[in-house]
């Protein structure tokens, strides 16, 4: 099965591709503003993840399938060799797929994750989600009241209503596969798996006020991707590509042009 995507930018023939993958509870929509600034100077390529947008729902997701999920894909459209950008969990995958074969990246940009296994940080979202799907909501509006009572962040519940789309009942309901995400949260947490290191450019671009890539987790960076560099963009937290989305276009940019 291949991941639901879409193309837009240059053709393949004429300029280098770019793969842009989106994290957890998110779709291909979210990285839009990053596809459409690398739109003028690659052909892009966005993907919604499986479980996720409308790409086929599968009961695995640790990242190895995810990865593979890309390469599948890569081969379909002809592509031997890609950039590829990730947002956190898309940024695993990404880093993944540079691990897994990485003669078919080129270089690999990855938005505020480090290759390493994270504590639980998502049990309110849950019960937020849980708590929307439990019952046959007819408005987004609902669906946010019963949100706040979990979630105080109102940018963290639009974001989570994006993917809200009607059911055959009229209903909403989530286009992500809430039970998998849920059964499948720890294997979502894990470090991609590496038997070696990718000595493809490399960057990552934190946040300053994200705490996603903190100075512990630098040896193992630069471990897994030796030619690694760092870019922190100042005023943005684990959202920077919506936070601060001029200064984080001009970076992946830049690396991927130079």
């Amino acid at each position: 099965m291949l991941l639901n995507y879409e193309q837009s930018g240059l053709s393949a023939e004429q300029a280098p591709s770019v793969i842009v993958i989106h994290g957890l509870f998110g779709s291909l929509d979210n990285l839009k503003v990053v596809a459409r600034a690398l739109g003028e100077h690659f052909h892009v390529v966005n993907v919604d993840v499986r479980n996720h947008g409308r790409s086929f729902h599968s009961e695995q997701m640790d990242y190895p399938a995810m990865a593979e999920d890309i390469i599948a894909l890569l081969a379909h459209l002809g592509i031997d060799k890609a950039h590829l950008v990730g947002h956190s969990m898309g940024g695993k995958i990404a880093m993944q797929v540079a691990l897994t074969k990485p003669e078919c990246v080129d270089k690999l940009v990855v938005l505020d994750i480090a290759p390493v296994a994270y504590h639980s940080r998502h049990d309110a979202i849950f019960k937020a989600l849980h708590s929307v799907a439990e019952i046959a909501v007819r408005s987004r509006a609902e669906a946010d009241a019963l949100m706040s009572e979990h979630i105080d962040t109102m940018g963290v519940r639009q974001f989570l209503a994006k993917s809200l789309s009607k059911t055959d009942s009229g209903a909403l309901g989530w286009q992500f596969n809430l039970p998998v995400l849920a059964s499948q949260y720890q294997q979502i947490l894990s470090a991609p798996v590496a038997n070696d290191s990718c000595l493809c450019d490399t960057l990552f671009i934190k946040g300053a006020d994200s705490d996603y890539i903190d100075s512990p987790y630098r040896d193992e960076i630069m471990r897994l991707f030796p030619k690694a560099k760092a870019k922190v963009i100042q005023g943005a937290g684990h959202w920077l590509h919506a936070e601060k989305p001029v200064a984080v276009n001009k970076s992946i940019v830049d690396f991927l042009t130079r």
